[in-house]
């Protein structure tokens, strides 16, 4: 980039930035831990190719910054935030905030180019390469649409059950664990019985993963998530825990959070008062009542799972982190 043009040095920067600077890499994590289960063999070719899914997910995380407006990303502002901010600095021409959003479009995309040419670049054979691909494709077009459906959810006001869970399942459970698992039973050319476990294990997972995710987006402390407090309702996310509260609230909780959720204005004491009727309602303690039966599911099939002792004691202590995290 720095010989095509100077220019282009911000763009690196911001780029690697992002992707070191933090982030839980669970995605390569369970990659990694899928392809050992299977009988794979530790490598830097596959370390570097599973490396691609953190490529994939600082795809996924600028372009959701700029859907949402959100300010901060773990505790840094967001990509277009951060390209705006240049702009004002140095007093170029024309608007700021559309000189942010464009540079976050385009450099969501080039994350997104830059997790395939990780993916054929790491030196893997391509037998392997070619058993990997089609999981790494429906993965990446099972999270594009599930963010879709999730724009569109907040857009028609679907605040069901049934629409959040399968916004969750497209947007987090398949796409945190279940696909990169299979991506690794895919390299390691496991049996389908290994991939149909990891589908056991990884599926209730990754839904117990977004639904403390939720929880964290409402009752997260900021100096841990890296986001404002109650982004979430700011937001107008309508999560598990939200269409949770809308079933079973009053009816003057069920007013106040149709009203406020989703206001780009919602201060402090709002945000206070919705957390107060999320509460009472009872979805909070159903949502973690949620998490835990769909861990014991989980952890049920990785128990069974015909793999690897060492990696299975690795995806049960995974399994604990992803549901019990505090950022």
């Amino acid at each position: 980039m720095a010989e095509v043009d100077s220019a282009l040095a911000p763009v690196a920067d911001a780029i690697e930035a992002f992707v070191l600077r933090g982030g839980k890499r669970l995605r390569p994590a369970f990659g990694y831990w899928g392809f050992r289960g299977a009988g794979g063999n530790d490598s830097d070719q596959v370390v570097t190719a599973l490396a691609a899914l953190e490529l994939v997910q600082a795809s996924a995380l600028i372009h959701d910054d700029l859907i949402d407006r959100s300010d901060t990303r773990r505790g840094e502002p967001a990509v277009h935030r951060r390209f705006a901010t240049r702009h004002r600095a140095h007093g170029w021409t024309g608007d700021a905030d559309g000189f942010g959003d464009s540079a976050a479009v385009l450099l969501g995309d080039l994350c997104l180019v830059w997790s395939d040419e990780l993916l054929h670049a790491g030196g893997l054979d391509p037998a392997a390469l070619s058993r990997a691909r089609p999981v790494f494709d429906e993965m990446r077009t099972e999270v594009t649409i599930g963010q879709y459906l999730d724009v569109l959810t907040q857009a028609t006001g679907d605040t069901s059950v049934e629409r959040a869970g399968k916004v969750a399942r497209l947007k987090s459970a398949k796409y945190t664990v279940e696909r990169p698992l299979l991506l690794g039973a895919a390299l390691a050319a496991a049996p389908a019985e290994v991939g149909t476990a990891y589908s056991g294990y990884g599926l209730p997972l990754g839904e117990a993963f977004q639904l403390r995710d939720d929880l964290l987006g409402v009752f997260g402390d900021p100096a841990l998530t890296g986001k404002p407090a109650g982004d979430d309702l700011r937001e107008g996310k309508r999560t598990f825990l939200v269409a949770a509260t809308l079933e079973t609230a009053d009816e003057a909780g069920r007013s106040d959070l149709q009203r406020l959720l989703g206001s780009p204005d919602l201060d402090a004491a709002g945000i206070a008062h919705l957390r107060e009727v999320i509460v009472a309602s009872g979805a909070a303690e159903r949502t973690e009542r949620r998490i835990s039966a769909l861990l014991d599911s989980a952890l049920t099939a990785i128990e069974s799972a015909p793999i690897d002792g060492e990696a299975r004691a690795a995806l049960i202590d995974l399994a604990h982190a992803a549901t019990t995290r505090t950022d």
